[in-house]
């Protein structure tokens, strides 16, 4: 086992048009306590002043590359600069987030250079003056072996309302195989929940995954507007692409004999993304909400998919949603309407 500091790790982070935060968070990355580090930009051809701070920047701390691209999404990013990491580990940073100074010291003293390894942190979510909100993961905190993994976490990482293990490719470390090696299940026609298709195959390969005892190191910015909590009229095609993806994961890491289960666990999750969709439209788009939640409920597709795969929420708001996707009616619609204009008016 190598001693903890010479393990490498390479800190992959997407920029696009992120100028106004860019030093803040890559000054957290530069003035980390764990200095073996490797930091690559990649500009996802910015239009504003990014790329041209991203390089000042690198003038100014050698462990900083930058590679310059045309844009192509999130994920093209994030896969090029995986493919370009030379780390023993990689983490990955989204470029409006921040971490903590000491977050890749004390992930790394749970390294053991297992060559299929994740460990995993929790974070917080920063709403500007708002409240803050610490988020850890549902496992708790601890050393789980493959055997574990595989009895007690696979079967329920698809299709929960909460899952076990966050499906976010930020506030982990992973082993460079480990992502690498799956880059094909990277999708970059997916924009909303393009993570699962790193954080899911990596998870089912895992042989040693490590759980931090309740620290919340990654600080996650809530953007009203980014592809997460803005209105996206593209997003149902989006959940197609999405289950296109989940579909090929599932058939090349599931083994054959609990193939069934998993591929209905997949229809699961693809219901746990539809709730998501009806938020979508009851939300933002309130002249056209009602015709296109009614259009996609009522189609015999998912009609047939709500009986055939029931799902649990406990969440309220997707206790509202979830009657809407089985019960679309006028009535249901215009208190989802209500519910969705006093919460975000709070």
């Amino acid at each position: 086992m190598k001693f903890m500091k010479e393990f490498k790790v390479s800190i992959i982070v997407p920029v696009y048009n992120t100028e106004k935060y860019l030093r803040e968070w890559v000054e957290s990355l530069t003035h980390q306590t764990y200095q073996n580090l490797e930091i690559i930009l990649i500009n996802d051809g910015s239009k504003d002043g990014s790329g041209k701070l991203c390089d000042e920047l690198a003038a100014e701390d050698a462990r900083i590359r930058v590679l310059h691209k045309e844009n192509g999404g999130v994920v093209s990013a994030w896969t090029t600069g995986a493919k370009e990491a030379t780390g023993d580990y990689l983490n990955f940073i989204d470029s409006d987030d921040w971490v903590d100074g000491c977050m890749i010291e004390e992930m790394a003293k749970h390294l053991s250079g297992n060559c299929k390894e994740i460990v995993a942190c929790g974070y917080v979510i920063e709403k500007g003056d708002k409240d803050k909100q610490v988020v850890h993961q549902k496992l708790p905190p601890g050393e789980y072996n493959r055997d574990y993994l595989i009895e007690k976490v696979y079967p329920t990482l698809l299709g929960e309302e909460e899952r076990f293990i966050f499906f976010s490719r930020c506030m982990k470390l992973y082993t460079r195989d480990l992502v690498v090696d799956n880059l094909c299940f990277a999708d970059r026609r997916v924009k909303l929940g393009d993570d699962s298709f790193i954080a899911l195959p990596t998870l089912l390969d895992c042989e040693r995954l490590v759980v931090m005892d309740h620290k919340a190191y990654y600080h996650y910015r809530y953007v009203e507007n980014s592809i997460v909590h803005g209105y996206d009229p593209n997003m149902f095609q989006n959940l197609q692409w999405f289950k296109e993806a989940l579909d090929k994961v599932v058939e090349a890491k599931y083994p054959k004999e609990v193939q069934a289960e998993a591929e209905k666990r997949a229809w699961m999750e693809y219901l746990q993304m539809l709730l998501l969709i009806i938020k979508n439209e009851a939300r933002g788009n309130p002249s056209g909400y009602r015709e296109n939640i009614q259009k996609i409920c009522r189609s015999k597709e998912i009609g047939q998919l709500v009986k055939q795969y029931p799902i649990e929420v406990q969440q309220t708001s997707n206790k509202l949603l979830y009657q809407v996707l089985k019960h679309p009616n006028s009535l249901m619609l215009s208190v989802l309407r209500l519910a969705m204009i006093w919460y975000y008016s709070k």
